[in-house]
């Protein structure tokens, strides 16, 4: 029975609503510093549930580059993944919201969280085991190269033929997109703990700056090699 459902319930507000607790509200820290322990915990939580949706939608995909060898569901295959695209500027954005953190609140709730840290997020490495990097292609760029091989085609011949490719080309673009997007949301971050902690190692026990730098590169590097030719190609045409 839905009669008796309303927005609060629906959406579970009361438990979400429960779920930001600072630690330096048990203190005798000042009331800037529990807000932005608060701004700080809802960050995370929000990234982790976009970051779910991300990987929900992904790995629909790749189940679908794995069960079927035709195009019948590549509409729905690129709104996933531009809905996947899409989020990952959200997940930006949450990291630039977080500059508006003060550094001295930041100083003072830092040592509450123990060894707590976003390096220990699953679902953030799961996201990267997904996408893959620049070294190694991860399980969805796997999964579409062997969908197109059973399509009949390469992933070079349609490449090489850009927006003739059609389906396949529409792919490709929310694919890089979304390759972009996860570098950006890195980059980002990088950006952001410099700003806020300089070179200081990360509360989980990682060299913090140096242990994300290690980590950020460009995923889908056949996709931009082919596109680095096609580049070249279309400027030998047209000089």
């Amino acid at each position: 029975m839905t009669d008796g459902l309303k927005y609060h319930n629906y959406l579970e507000l009361d438990t979400l609503l429960s779920l930001q607790k600072p630690r330096a509200a048990e203190s005798a820290a000042v009331k800037s510093t529990v807000l932005s322990e608060q701004f700080f915990i809802i960050a995370h939580q929000a990234s982790e549930l976009w970051l779910r949706q991300v990987i929900d939608d992904l790995e629909a995909v790749i189940d679908v580059f794995t069960t079927t060898d035709d195009t019948s569901q590549a509409e729905w295959i690129v709104d996933l993944l531009q809905r996947a695209g899409e989020l990952t500027r959200v997940l930006h954005n949450q990291l630039t919201a977080l500059d508006r953190l003060p550094l001295r609140d930041f100083a003072m709730f830092r040592n509450l969280l123990g060894t707590a840290s976003g390096a220990q997020s699953q679902q953030f490495h799961r996201l990267g085991h997904l996408i893959g990097n620049a070294e190694q292609d991860g399980p969805l760029y796997e999964s579409f190269a062997a969908w197109v091989t059973r399509s009949g085609h390469t992933v070079p011949d349609i490449a090489r033929r850009g927006i003739d490719a059609d389906i396949y080309y529409r792919i490709i673009e929310a694919l890089l997109d979304i390759g972009n997007g996860y570098w950006r949301w890195q980059v980002s971050h990088i950006s952001l703990i410099t700003k806020v902690m300089g070179n200081h190692a990360g509360t989980g026990g990682t060299t913090g700056v140096n242990y994300l730098v290690s980590r950020c590169t460009l995923p889908f590097a056949e996709l931009r090699e082919l596109r680095s030719e096609a580049h070249v190609g279309l400027s030998v045409a047209t000089s």
